[in-house]
């Protein structure tokens, strides 16, 4: 009767009743049916139908789909018919993200993401984040139970590093003292202990290019200057800075991933007192600060210095000049940031505690020792708060009722990750397991799994856009009054009680986690915009705020704003950063960052950092801010680089 049907690409093709007739025999099959006879006479019910619908039109695929659901339910085949919109739904659902693939595909091959200053537009980062396309692809498609992946694509949730679901874990502090010590293999030879400093800081570089081969996070060392001290013993002041040099050039040049990326670096120092151990922070301070080869702002490693009562904060200290020079160093080059060894939630741990430039913390553990070194995150799932109280309509019973069920869902999702990963052996990631990087893989066999170390690792919940939230549910953010920051602590303690449940019911490290992804802050906003419309306060803007912080726009001193966001840090025990904004690089005003950064530690802040602009002219080398087309320096037009620390509230 029909000679022809119109494709979903808009091709003609010729008819086929035996595809109509097999689709409806396997909804059958799905349900237990045997009869390919019935199939055969719904057929012709199917194609009668279409008959009379369509007399001489041409017709679509979707309308033959249409028919046979009205079919199957008018001739009584309820239970068929429900297996054939499941398997209609299912296949619509792996089509679209076959199409979503392409275009993301098509959108690559112009230029790659530019997110991240460390990710090139060179072709092998081009067939990296292709590859990464086609592998989300898969996970949401085929791997990530349906509610978690429609979570994720609807924008409840965000899974990080969603192409890397089922392949290695996030990131990981790395024990370099132990692998310097003893040599190591990366793949090639064995590489036996350095002898001098130079040696030491290649090995270094080499190790960090090595382990972020096997992960899709950051790499770092939690004690830089007292894992180096050896490897420095007798050398002078000229060849420490030499080979802290050349650490900085290698970390800036060499890549990873394919030739795709420079190592993300993050080294923790500064509580070193011997002199070997200050002299690695200071030449490790004194050139960064000198920049690149043409004075250039590096953009790695992320220098962590770690401020200390008694070592070094205060007049008097064995290391405050190093606090000082820190400082000088930062108020030029954004780095180092600062972490703060005495606040409430630090303290107990002793020396223990490092982060990383990312802002990930991992100190406490339910299934080991409370160590730095050897451990890192396993995965971390972001909520969209803004979404639940938009959802609530600002009911606040109604908005807890659904953060709880928001996190039981990414508990579990965590938790279905977890098990994924659980199943990797040694051998999938051969440096960091193999070198035996990881606490708990010592004695682990190259076809081991890999869970009975990464129990030591943490699954982090985290959140971002507390300041909408709060103006979606009580019409200002935390920022502009007190009762509003005194649900924003609410919300977050409630949030982290929940996240604590979680880790009883799982006898697994969940930890709370302050986002700072900014490209998802965009994304979520953008969905949020799209179902709720434009909310002023809330999707009126291009990102929700970064994390538990105060928006940026906001007129609030520095002071205030410090002392608004410092309570929220002990409540994210898996991440936090502070930040404060300048307009122009503080290097003259010395005095106002100190300030600032003893009130960061009077405020009970674990991690900080300041921010501010950063240009450079490549015609006469000048640093500073560039606002117009021309340098302010040189006066004609040039052609710059410009190094923004993205922060919506915080990086």
């Amino acid at each position: 009767m029909f000679s022809r049907i119109r494709k979903r690409d808009g091709r003609e093709v010729n008819f086929s009743e035996a595809k109509i007739t097999d689709a409806i025999f396997r909804a059958a099959k799905a349900v237990g049916g045997e009869d390919r006879r019935t199939a055969l006479e719904l057929t012709l019910k199917v194609i009668d139908f279409l008959r009379q619908k369509y007399q001489d039109q041409l017709f679509g695929v979707e309308d033959v789909q249409d028919a046979v659901e009205k079919v199957l339910i008018e001739a009584g085949h309820a239970r068929t018919a429900k297996a054939y919109i499941l398997y209609r739904a299912e296949r619509t659902r792996i089509r679209e993200g076959k199409s979503d693939l392409m275009d993301t595909v098509s959108d690559i091959l112009v230029e790659t993401s530019r997110e991240n200053a460390n990710v090139s537009n060179s072709p092998s980062a081009k067939m990296l984040q292709i590859a990464s396309a086609a592998s989300k692809a898969y996970y949401l498609n085929r791997l990530i139970p349906d509610d978690m992946a429609k979570a994720h694509t609807g924008g409840d949730i965000h899974i990080h590093d969603l192409d890397f679901y089922g392949k290695t874990l996030t990131c990981v502090q790395i024990p370099l003292g132990r692998l310097l010590r003893e040599g190591f293999n990366n793949g090639h030879g064995y590489i036996r202990p350095p002898r001098r400093p130079a040696s030491a800081t290649a090995l270094a570089a080499i190790i960090l290019q090595s382990s972020q081969n096997d992960m899709h996070g950051g790499q770092s060392f939690a004690f830089f200057d007292r894992d180096l001290a050896p490897f420095m013993t007798d050398a002078d002041e000229d060849e420490i800075f030499q080979a802290m040099e050349a650490l900085i050039y290698n970390l800036n040049s060499m890549h990873s991933r394919a030739g795709a990326q420079v190592p993300f670096s993050s080294l923790n120092l500064g509580t070193e007192t011997d002199e070997v151990g200050r002299a690695i922070t200071r030449n490790l301070l004194l050139a960064y600060e000198r920049g690149l080869g043409h004075g250039e702002n590096p953009i790695f490693p992320n220098i962590i210095f770690r401020l200390k009562a008694g070592v070094n904060l205060n007049p008097g200290d064995p290391n405050h000049d190093l606090f000082q020079l820190a400082m000088r160093v930062a108020a030029r080059r954004l780095n180092p940031t600062f972490s703060f060894m005495d606040s409430s939630f630090n303290a107990p741990y002793g020396d223990q505690v490092s982060y990383m430039g990312c802002r990930t913390r991992v100190i406490a553990n339910r299934r080991g020792p409370a160590v730095t070194d050897g451990r890192g995150n396993l995965s971390f799932t972001t909520i969209n708060l803004p979404r639940l109280a938009l959802r609530s309509g600002g009911r606040l019973p109604l908005f807890y009722q659904y953060l709880g069920d928001m996190v039981r869902l990414v508990a579990a999702q965590l938790f279905h990750r977890f098990r994924i990963q659980a199943r990797l052996k040694v051998k999938d990631m051969p440096f960091l397991m193999g070198q035996k990087l990881y606490l708990g893989s010592e004695n682990l066999g190259p076809d081991d799994p890999i869970e009975s170390c990464i129990v030591n690792g943490t699954l982090s919940i985290g959140f971002i856009g507390l300041a909408e939230t709060l103006t979606a549910i009580c019409g200002q953010h935390h920022g502009q009054s007190d009762d509003a920051q005194r649900l924003g602590l609410e919300i977050i303690g409630r949030l982290r009680q929940l996240t604590d449940e979680m880790a009883e019911q799982y006898d697994l490290n969940y930890t709370l986690l302050a986002t700072p992804a900014e490209g998802l802050a965009g994304r979520f906003v953008r969905l949020d915009r799209r179902e709720y419309g434009v909310i002023a306060g809330v999707t009126d803007k291009e990102y929700y705020t970064n994390s538990f912080h105060v928006p940026v726009g906001h007129p609030i001193s520095a002071v205030d704003k410090i002392s608004r966001e410092g309570p929220y840090h002990r409540l994210a025990n898996a991440g936090h950063i502070g930040y404060v904004e300048f307009s122009a690089p503080p290097y003259r005003n010395l005095t106002a960052v100190e300030d600032l950064l003893r009130h960061m530690q009077k405020s009970d802040v674990g991690y900080a950092g300041i921010n501010f602009p950063i240009d450079f002219c490549e015609s006469c080398k000048f640093i500073g801010v560039i606002e117009q087309d021309s340098c302010p320096n040189c006066g004609g037009e040039t052609r710059r680089r410009r190094m923004r620390r993205r922060c919506n509230g915080g990086a």
